[in-house]
């Protein structure tokens, strides 16, 4: 088996993670929307449609991942996936599996080019503690459903204290279920998972548990002819660090109007844009992309701003690990 492929930052690429929403059906235990930072709206028809072109550059590779809250929930979500298709993005939508409004009967399975699944469990023993009673038939119903309607499926696995044992269980599910990718996700600190305090959060995994389990799990899932793909997480001694808010473009919207470089920061009011009459306006002030271009011993400076929890060091005051950029992932298959 070959070694997962580091997925370097793309000079150019433009990846617009779009939510629509903030509702959602579910509350699951990590949910890392915040009401208070991201607002509670739904966007209309016509602002979903001004930001998806906001955002457009035929010119360039974009991808358009819709979510929410659950964006199914919005009856325009159709609509929306054929104006990103007609400005070219390459479309996912990200889901906990419910499918409202006839969503699978409605969507055209040419425009999608992937529908994400998320489920945090082998089984409803595990999963639905997490994301809800009754999930995880739900979600592999319809995940089932799409595939059989042509669409190509993902599945989002986010890894925490309440689920990592059981990641080795996956492989087998996701044989079966016929997915064509499946993402494993590190729980982000964020939301509901931060806690609202400045300590780390006990859903968090320590590094030496998954170093010893994920790769492993990515490589089974690989062999079966599934592409994974993994956050790097932890550089490897000698390897530089390099954040993807100096290389790429990466949008993350939300419906009160705040666009975010990083993920990290969505918890504060430090958005580097706002969307103002459907035009995007540079932010004046101490916003995130000022950190950026910062090199320090503990690799991601916003994680050592915003989680310094979650770093350990050695006798000597160096830290046991350097944290990647969160957008830094690994590729096998």
């Amino acid at each position: 088996m070959t070694a997962p492929q580091t997925v370097g930052f793309t000079p150019g690429e433009r990846n617009v993670f779009l939510h629509i929403l903030t509702g959602c059906n579910l509350s699951c235990s990590h949910c890392y929307i915040n009401p208070a930072e991201h607002g509670s709206a739904m966007l209309s028809r016509q602002q979903m449609a001004a930001w998806i072109r906001l955002f457009s550059d035929p010119a360039r590779k974009s991808n358009l991942i819709f979510l929410g809250g659950e964006p199914t929930l919005h009856p325009d979500l159709v609509s929306g996936i054929e104006v990103a298709k007609q400005c070219g993005y390459a479309v996912t939508v990200d889901t906990n599996g419910y499918l409202f409004h006839d969503f699978l009967d409605r969507v055209d399975p040419e425009s999608l080019d992937y529908l994400s699944f998320s489920l945090d469990g082998p089984d409803p023993q595990v999963n639905d503690p997490i994301r809800g009673h009754g999930v995880f038939e739900v979600c592999t119903a319809n995940l089932r459903r799409a595939a059989a309607r042509g669409i190509s499926t993902s599945l989002i696995y986010t890894v925490s204290s309440r689920n990592i044992d059981h990641l080795a269980r996956m492989p087998e599910l996701v044989r079966d279920l016929g997915v064509k990718r499946f993402f494993i996700q590190v729980i982000g600190l964020r939301g509901k998972s931060a806690g609202g305090g400045e300590k780390a959060s006990p859903l968090q995994v320590d590094p030496q548990t998954w170093l010893r389990i994920v790769p492993e799990v990515a490589r089974t899932v690989a062999e079966t002819g599934v592409t994974v793909i993994y956050p790097k997480v932890f550089l490897d001694r000698g390897e530089p660090f390099e954040c993807a808010g100096n290389v790429a473009e990466n949008f993350f919207i939300f419906p009160n109007g705040r666009v975010y470089q990083c993920p990290l920061c969505e918890d504060y009011p430090i958005h580097s844009y706002e969307i103002r009459d459907n035009e995007l306006v540079k932010v004046e002030g101490l916003s995130e992309d000022r950190f950026f271009k910062l090199n320090i011993a503990e690799g991601c400076v916003m994680n050592k701003l915003l989680q310094p929890d979650t770093i350990t060091y050695d006798s000597s005051g160096r830290p046991h690990h350097r944290v990647s950029c969160c957008l830094l992932k690994q590729r096998l298959g």
